[in-house]
C-alpha cells in the first residue's frame, strides 16, 4: 500500500497550526512489547486476512475534519510536517473506525508502544507504530506487508486489538494487557490509560 492521499482541503485548514517542517524518521529500538506475541488464531487470523484487504473510508466526513483539526494541534510536537500529520490522522481514523474502535484509543496505544516512530522496533522484534509481530504476515499468506507503512500498520494493530476486546467481552484493560503480551499485568494498560486521559482524551 502507497500512502499517497491528498486532501487539500484538510491541508489547507491544519497547515496554519505548526511550521512545515519534514521530519526525518530513524531507526530506533523501543521498549514496549508485541502485538502480540500469544500464538497464532485462526478467527484472529481470518479477521487480519479480510481487515488488510478492506478499503477505508469516513462515515462521517464533518466530524473526521474536526476530530482532525483537534487532534492535529495536539500531535504537532510528534509530527512536525503539518501534510503528514493530516494524512496519518486521517487513516487512523478510518483504520479506527474500521475496527469499531475509538480513535482516541488508538492514538493513545501508539504514543505508548511507538511514541509515534513508524519506525520503531521492540526488543523482541514488533515493528511499527502499533508495534505488530512480523509473524501476522505469513499467518494471514501476506509476507510482503511492511508494517512500518502507516496504513498497513494501523490496519493490523486495530484489528488484533478489536478481536482481543471481543474476546475479553469489552472489557478493555485486560484486551490492552494481551495486544501488549501481558496478560494479567495492569502496567501496560494503565500506560494507555494515562495517555488517553491526559493527551488524547476525546474533547
Amino acid at each position: 500500500m502507497v500512502l499517497n492521499g491528498r486532501f487539500p482541503c484538510l491541508y489547507s485548514i491544519v497547515q496554519s497550526l505548526a511550521c512545515a517542517a519534514v521530519l526525518g524518521f530513524a531507526l530506533c529500538v523501543t521498549h514496549a512489547a508485541a502485538a502480540t506475541t500469544e500464538p497464532p488464531d485462526a478467527k484472529l487470523r481470518h479477521l487480519l486476512k479480510t481487515a488488510v484487504v478492506a478499503a477505508d473510508s469516513f462515515q462521517d466526513r464533518f466530524h473526521a475534519q474536526v476530530w482532525m483539526m483537534d487532534m492535529s494541534s495536539r500531535l504537532s510536537r510528534r509530527l512536525p510536517d503539518p501534510e503528514e500529520r493530516v494524512e496519518f490522522l486521517r487513516l487512523l481514523h478510518g483504520e479506527a473506525a474500521k475496527a469499531g474502535l475509538e480513535p482516541e484509543l488508538v492514538m493513545a496505544v501508539i504514543d505508548v508502544e511507538s511514541n509515534f516512530d513508524r519506525f520503531a522496533i521492540s526488543r523482541v522484534g514488533a515493528r511499527g507504530l502499533m508495534q505488530v509481530m512480523p509473524f501476522w504476515r505469513e499467518e494471514i499468506g501476506r509476507p510482503d506487508d511492511n508494517l512500518f507503512q502507516v496504513k498497513t500498520n494501523l490496519r493490523y494493530g486495530c484489528t488484533i486489538l478489536r478481536y482481543y476486546l471481543d474476546a475479553e467481552n469489552g472489557n478493555l484493560a485486560r484486551a490492552l494487557a494481551r495486544y501488549n503480551g501481558s496478560a494479567g499485568r495492569w502496567e501496560y494498560p494503565n500506560r494507555v490509560f494515562k495517555a488517553l486521559n491526559t493527551r488524547w482524551y476525546r474533547q
